[in-house]
C-alpha cells in the first residue's frame, strides 16, 4: 500500500499531493463528509478541469499557487476547504498540491485517504 504524506504547517493549513483525479475524490469527499459546497470547491474543480491553461496562467505570472475564489460568507461562517492549489508538470505526469483550509478536520482528510487506498502519515511543521 502506497504512503501518502499529510503535511500540517504552523498555520494550521493542511497539504497533500495527489493527481488532479485523486485530488477531486479526495475534495468530493471532504464536502460530503462536511455536508458542504462553498463557492472554492467549484472554483478547485474549474482549474482541475482546466488543468493545462491554469498552469500556463500560473508560470507565466510567476506563481507558484493558484488561489481559488472565496465567497465572503464562506470565509465567515468557516465553510472553506480549498485554500489553495498548486499545479505540477513533470514529464508527461500531472500532480496537484492542496492545501486545505485551517479549519477542515484532519482526521477526515485521513479517511479520504485511506477510501483512496492509501496509508497515511502525518508531517507537523513547527518553530521548536
Amino acid at each position: 500500500m502506497a504512503v501518502k504524506v499529510v503535511e500540517v504547517d504552523m498555520g494550521k493549513y493542511k497539504s497533500v499531493e495527489l493527481s488532479p483525479e485523486e485530488a477531486e475524490k479526495l475534495v468530493r469527499f471532504i464536502v460530503e463528509k462536511l455536508g458542504i459546497e462553498p463557492n472554492d470547491v467549484n472554483e478547485f474543480f474549474r482549474i482541475l478541469r482546466n488543468f493545462d491553461a491554469f498552469y500556463e496562467m500560473m508560470k507565466k505570472k510567476f506563481k507558484d499557487y493558484i488561489v481559488p475564489a472565496k465567497s465572503m460568507n464562506d470565509m465567515i461562517l468557516g465553510r472553506v476547504v480549498v485554500d489553495k492549489v498548486k499545479l505540477i508538470k513533470e514529464g508527461g505526469k500531472r500532480r496537484v498540491v492542496v492545501v486545505f483550509d485551517k479549519r477542515v478536520p484532519e482526521d477526515i482528510i485521513v479517511e479520504g485517504l485511506k477510501e483512496l487506498g492509501y496509508e497515511v502519515e502525518i508531517k507537523r511543521y513547527s518553530l521548536l
